[in-house]
């Protein structure tokens, strides 16, 4: 169990009666708002419902809410509800009917739900989709990551927080060159390895060169990622913030599709309100901003559109800084489709007024002369990472190759794997016999192939000095599901999830073969929340069993914006295209970890 864990299990021990067990809650969560920093810059109190209540005059019997808290510089009322559950709990529609009748009236301008468990039944999760007033949810997940330090906590003191990071020696060469350099220039790149901090290192860039007073931009490709960097920048900012999210309609009012493995976070599932409007976002700034904080918008780049409206119509201040994370998603061709120059729009100087802009990646995309003529040719735009006009010059530079010299990563191998097919056949017949699986044979070879692979069995060469089995791998495969009627066979995330040990168990029983490595295997895809994904990602990081391997796998979720350092492996099933996924996918199992020697 963890801190929080065993804190919400000794309440459950405690406690008399449910109304008891929900008092605890409510309290440990008003200590929560009032010193997590993400909430206790943004609301100036936080009461009991009660106490609100009576404050107001008005009714204060248990409506559904529990807490009220009052943002500061707007003056607004948002109403809270806090579930206490047990963690294996799934949040059913009927269990926030109440709080939605009770909270979707005036003054009530924003509602949040907190929860100790991850998981959300379908039609509860819809409710909270293009809800007025709208609706935030906190779940436990969230709760492990408050920068509060739960093994220390003790009701009604103040709690202990965790210890701040400090900047590693690359780091601060980092943050040195490139506020010099961005001296004499507008523009420029910082190009840092996966897995060596840029998005730490960036936070310190903002507080040297903008800090107190003035306003920052950081723009992501996902809410996904957005609400990471925003929980990052607030927890370790050594400059108080002002924060500020925004994302773009498409981002609302959308259910995920069950066959979409793209990277989706929904706006009700960040831990922040976020807005869609360029006058909300310009007078709760105006409003908001002085000169003892560092005011940071956080926004997607598909939402480019509202800080441009907002400072053209709205008058936004010019930002001081603006920094483009994942930049090589800021490259390509414009044409026609809108989706796809919002991603080109931050080079424009006259779109988003800025003083700075700094482009930062691990990959940067650079475009052959051939593909640069071909579009000159056609007349299209072409936006290529060696273009200094719109990117400006390299500020800051660690390879991959770099960070691995100086101990920052590991060094990786790559392992490719030859098995006999008919072999296999032979070894699993009755297996691929049965009407029930879907498994083909050319699948079941993979799977031998990857089983002796994160073994280290048959690949004596070059891994002598690390011979112990991998314990944490993620998988890619081409679909979520298998297409039984389709002409072509592709290998799919949950077939190799579900099938993973049988096929093992079924060779390992026709074969004398003295590997005991056990896999365990779950899957993961875009139609699960957030909250779910990351709960596959915690069972990832977990300490696996004895001489078991734990592999997750997934089609494409989980390209981008996953850090799970002790991760050994990364298991190709089917080709990769995008030299850019393969990197960033490689860049995964290079991340350090006690005794990990490479990935």
């Amino acid at each position: 169990m963890t801190a929080l864990e065993e804190l919400l299990h000794s309440y459950r021990e405690a406690a008399q009666s449910e109304r008891e067990k929900g008092t605890y809650f409510e309290e440990l969560i008003r200590t929560y708002f009032r010193y997590e920093a993400t909430y206790a810059d943004y609301y100036s109190d936080v009461w009991l419902y009660s106490d609100w209540a009576e404050e107001q005059g008005i009714d204060k019997r248990d409506t559904g809410i529990d807490l009220v808290a009052k943002t500061r510089g707007t003056n607004e009322y948002h109403a809270i509800q806090c579930k206490f559950y047990a963690e294996d709990y799934k949040v059913q529609k009927k269990d926030i009917d109440s709080f939605f009748t009770a909270s979707g009236q005036k003054p009530f301008t924003h509602r949040i739900i907190i929860t100790t468990t991850n998981n959300w039944s379908e039609h509860a999760e819809d409710a909270l989709i293009n809800q007025q007033p709208p609706i935030n949810k906190i779940d436990l997940h969230d709760l492990e990551n408050s920068q509060i330090d739960w093994e220390k906590y003790q009701p009604d003191k103040t709690p202990i927080l965790k210890e701040k990071k400090t900047l590693f020696p690359h780091q601060k060469i980092a943050l040195d060159e490139v506020t010099t350099r961005l001296k004499t220039a507008d523009r420029g790149k910082l190009l840092m390895a996966c897995g060596t901090g840029k998005t730490f290192t960036s936070l310190k860039i903002a507080e040297k060169m903008a800090g107190k007073g003035k306003h920052v931009l950081f723009l992501v490709p996902s809410l996904s990622l957005l609400s990471q960097t925003l929980t990052e920048w607030t927890q370790e900012s050594s400059t108080p913030l002002h924060s500020f999210a925004v994302c773009s309609d498409s981002e609302v009012g959308k259910k995920r599709k069950k066959d979409d493995d793209s990277v989706q976070t929904f706006a009700h599932e960040l831990r922040y309100p976020a807005t869609t409007e360029a006058k909300r976002l310009a007078e709760e700034m105006t409003k908001r901003h002085d000169e003892q904080h560092m005011s940071v918008v956080f926004s997607t780049y598909h939402s480019i559109n509202v800080i441009s409206e907002a400072q053209h119509k709205y008058k936004l201040a010019d930002f001081d800084l603006i920094i483009c994370d994942e930049a090589h998603r800021t490259t390509g061709a414009t044409f026609g489709d809108e989706s796809e120059s919002n991603f080109v729009k931050v080079h424009d100087a006259n779109f988003i007024h800025s003083a700075k802009r700094i482009y930062m990646t691990a990959t940067p995309r650079i475009y052959a002369d051939f593909a640069k003529a071909s579009a000159e040719k056609d007349n299209v735009a072409l936006c290529s990472m060696d273009d200094e006009s719109l990117y400006g010059k390299v500020l800051y530079l660690i390879s991959f190759s770099e960070a691995v010299k100086r101990g920052l990563l590991v060094d990786y191998k790559v392992i490719v794997l030859t098995v006999d097919e008919e072999h296999i056949s032979s070894r699993l017949q009755s297996l691929l016999k049965d009407e029930n699986n879907q498994l083909r044979v050319d699948d079941a070879a993979k799977i031998i192939g990857c089983w002796k692979a994160l073994s280290k069995q048959d690949h004596d060469e070059g891994l002598s000095d690390d011979s112990a089995p991998m314990r944490r791998a993620v998988a890619f495969c081409q679909v979520i599901e298998a297409n039984l009627g389709a002409k072509t066979h592709k290998v799919s995330s949950k077939n190799i999830a579900n099938m993973f040990q049988a096929v093992v168990d079924a060779y390992q029983d026709q074969e004398e073969d003295h590997n005991t490595l056990h896999c365990e295997a779950e899957h993961v895809d875009g139609s699960m929340n957030a909250s779910q994904k990351e709960e596959k990602l915690d069972w990832l990081k977990a300490e696996p069993a004895e001489d078991t391997c734990r592999i997750l796998s997934n089609v494409r979720c989980l390209s981008e914006g996953v850090d799970v350092p002790a991760l050994d492996a990364v298991l190709f099933l089917t080709p990769r295209n995008s030299q850019v996924d393969v990197v960033q996918s490689v860049g995964r199992v290079m991340r350090n970890a006690p005794n990990k020697k490479r990935g």
